[in-house]
């Protein structure tokens, strides 16, 4: 028969992490906001963790990994463990997630797909290229190695050309729709930090920030999408109210960019002051920029933008 795992505790949070790949700071994280573990205090205050922790850990990180988000997954846990299933060595608790298969092609080969489908308005067969896209690769890679390069090569061809505008419109419109669909599967959290996410004035290209808003989303966050275009008096009113721990603007032109130098001024003279963070590709291309705008700098990769949203909003 199966051997149940220990629950003593004895690991250091640091053993923890090691053994899982999940940073301290996430691990304090799902406790405090969602009662994940219940670690055993020390003499000195030390958390110590028990193997059953560690399953625990293990299976939540496979299921976000799968694309559950992190309050879905402990939920699931939570009712698995009512309905009396325990942690074995051989389960981790109950059956987790299946890992994804290794996909039998590249993301260039999925990405090219979808530009011919997209080219040929073709619907059907730009869901199916999504489908399989989410099926064998997470969803980083789905975002960075399909789904950009998709636009790039839709950007170019509409340059020089080879399509209409009719064509990259619909495009570009057809992803976004997809993304927005996406930012929904993910639910909002709201005894979680409020992140309010758009771009600068006069700024268009919002596919970035829907990239950043489900990655966020399935951080654990509370997510308000607002979209393009945002002025920043409208801004900073709606933000005197709705006091969110954040704001997250972004740009790709330096005339949209230079917008948010006032921003910084703007918001210090609120009562409660969210965090103003900003990127986009202008700032990667003109570093420049970043000295002259009063917020801080999310960093060049969507992955960079997370890693410095959860380092500041939970310390």
């Amino acid at each position: 028969m199966e051997t149940e795992l220990s629950a003593t505790p004895q690991y250091t949070i640091k053993f923890v992490s090691s053994q899982t790949g999940i940073r301290p700071v996430t691990i304090r994280a799902w406790e405090r906001r969602y009662n994940l573990l219940n670690p055993y205090r020390s003499e000195n205050r030390y958390r110590l963790y028990s193997e059953q922790d560690i399953a625990i850990l293990l299976w939540v990180k496979k299921a976000i990994e799968d694309g559950l988000s992190i309050s879905n997954a402990v939920m699931k846990l939570k009712m698995a463990l009512e309905n009396g299933e325990v942690i074995t060595k051989k389960s981790l608790w109950m059956s987790p997630p299946k890992r994804k298969e290794i996909s039998p092609r590249s993301p260039q080969y999925y990405s090219n797909k979808l530009t011919q489908a997209l080219f040929n308005h073709n619907e059907n067969d730009a869901s199916n290229v999504f489908q399989e896209s989410y099926a064998f690769f997470d969803i980083l890679t789905v975002f960075e190695e399909i789904i950009i390069p998709t636009l790039h090569t839709i950007g170019d061809a509409w340059q020089t050309g080879r399509i209409r505008i009719s064509d990259e419109h619909f495009a570009s419109n057809y992803i976004k729709a997809k993304l927005m669909s996406l930012l929904q599967t993910f639910s909002n959290h709201r005894n979680s930090p409020k992140i309010i996410i758009g771009c600068a004035p006069f700024e268009h290209h919002e596919i970035g920030c829907l990239f950043l808003s489900i990655l966020l989303r399935r951080e654990g966050y509370w997510i308000e999408y607002l979209g393009p275009d945002i002025p920043i008096d409208d801004l900073v009113d709606y933000v005197s109210y709705t006091k969110p721990a954040m704001i997250i603007l972004s740009a790709t032109l330096e005339s949209n960019a230079r917008e948010l130098i006032p921003l910084g001024r703007k918001i210090s003279k609120l009562k409660t002051l969210p965090v103003f963070g900003y990127g986009g590709p202008i700032f990667n291309q003109k570093p420049e920029l970043r000295s002259l705008t009063s917020g801080i700098f999310l960093g060049p990769t969507l992955t960079d933008a997370v890693e410095t949203v959860n380092r500041i909003l939970r310390k």
